[in-house]
């Protein structure tokens, strides 16, 4: 971190940022250090929990391409930082270039000392932005579908990053199921990108619901960008109705100063909320309250246009 504040340290014009920045910083710090010295952490917990993390990367390319350019060493630094001060057991990602991209990031979280001892990644249509898991404890099971087709106007579609669903078996007797998503993105299309988003939506559903209804008991967390606010059609069809057995609750994360924002656009200027943590009444009572968390690190912005977020999940058979 030192030769990263060094180097913004060169520039005088950025010295009202670098001020804000380490600011921001130090105050995260201060923030996580007095709960780490309350009994439990201070928010309820207790030891053994699993600490789950999803993050949109924003096109972590180690290439540029037609459609992306390679992120910058800045970039993929700042990455890193973000994730290492969360420390996730489980991190779920959208907008991977390659398998190569994969490594150097697990190269630099390896660093920073974690590692990471299996992964999952998807391999949809979308040739330039992939989904992928790595995780801490095993997989015992995949079921990704990089391949989900449907008919448009006529013309068949597919779904262009596919869906990531896989099994984490994170205690002797306890497993997790996770799906992650990225549905398409709010920049037009012919085709309507919002109506291509809700047909994702509705497979989406789909998809939940298959797999509730051949397990109804199971573990479940669907996760990722949904490109989509929660007062949409797109937010009401993933999460289903509540109440029923394939109704999903959402994790609302914060950061230490209330802000709930996940995604910051800056063709308009807009903040928003567009990434979950949504789980099922299976692994709702699992769920460390108060633990789901909007990282407000000093490096989001030189990292992504997303910032990340957590929750810890107490393992349990029950």
């Amino acid at each position: 971190m030192s030769d990263f504040v060094a180097e913004l340290s060169t520039s005088v014009s950025n010295k009202a940022r670098l001020k804000r920045r380490a600011f921001l910083f130090f105050a995260s710090v201060f923030f996580w250090g007095v709960l780490g010295l309350l009994p439990n952490g201070g928010l309820g917990f207790s030891s053994g929990e699993v600490v789950f993390a999803a993050y949109n990367l924003e096109n972590y390319n180690l290439e540029s391409g037609p459609r992306t350019h390679a992120k910058s060493e800045r970039a993929k630094a700042a990455v890193a930082q973000v994730i290492s001060e969360v420390r996730p057991d489980i991190l779920g990602l959208c907008e991977v270039g390659s398998m190569a991209a994969v490594e150097d990031l697990r190269g630099r979280l390896r660093a920073c000392g974690i590692d990471f001892m299996d992964a999952e990644m998807v391999f949809g249509p979308d040739e330039d932005r992939h989904l992928v898991l790595l995780s801490r404890y095993p997989l015992v099971s995949r079921q990704s579908r990089p391949q989900v087709s449907y008919e448009l106007n006529g013309a068949p579609q597919l779904v262009r990053r596919g869906f990531l669903d896989v099994t984490v078996e994170i205690g002797s007797k306890c497993q997790l199921r996770l799906v992650g998503v990225h549905l398409k993105s709010k920049l037009p299309i012919p085709e309507g990108e919002a109506v291509v988003r809700r047909c994702e939506a509705q497979l989406l559903r789909a998809h939940i619901d298959s797999i509730l209804a051949g397990a109804p008991t199971v573990k479940l967390m669907v996760y990722g960008d949904l490109n989509d606010t929660r007062e949409t059609s797109v937010f009401r069809e993933v999460v289903g109705s509540k109440g029923t057995v394939g109704g999903l609750v959402d994790l609302t994360a914060q950061d230490f100063q209330g802000d709930k924002w996940t995604h910051y656009w800056r063709v308009a200027d807009v903040y928003s909320r567009i990434d979950y943590l949504l789980v099922n009444r299976g692994l709702w009572p699992g769920i460390c309250r108060g633990s789901a968390m909007v990282s407000r690190s000093s490096f989001w912005q030189d990292a992504s246009d997303h910032r990340l977020i957590s929750v810890k999940i107490l393992p349990s058979d029950k």
